[in-house]
């Protein structure tokens, strides 16, 4: 399966903004709920710009394991996010992808029109 949908919403992210694998999933309608927002982050591609450090588990929480959870909370501090015991302060930094957004998604995953069949 192509995430590319995940990927270009998660790089609209502001910095010093977070969403939840929840309302990244919300957003772009994923079957399979949070879980299927974190299989796609897991896979981010690396070398593609895509910040996936400002994607966090419900109520702030950083979920993902060592290494990468230091990692993760060094970069979210160095765009201005408070963290305190490894949860984002999500009243001061959620971010709400607006309908700007996702009008960009929606027109970048159109289907293109099925040509007739040739006999």
């Amino acid at each position: 399966m192509s995430w590319d949908i995940v990927y270009r919403l998660v790089k609209q992210i502001p910095r010093g903004r977070v969403l939840s694998y929840g309302a990244l999933a919300k957003a772009l309608r994923l079957s399979g709920g949070a879980r299927s927002a974190g299989r796609a982050m897991a896979a981010t591609p690396t070398g593609k710009g895509i910040p996936w450090h400002r994607v966090v588990g419900e109520r702030g929480k950083i979920l993902i394991r060592e290494p990468y959870a230091s990692l993760q909370k060094k970069l979210l501090e160095s765009e201005g996010v408070k963290i305190t015991e490894s949860r984002v302060d999500l009243n001061s930094h959620r971010w709400k992808p607006d309908k700007k957004s996702l009008a960009k998604k929606t027109a970048a995953t159109k289907k293109r029109p099925r040509r007739a069949p040739q006999k």
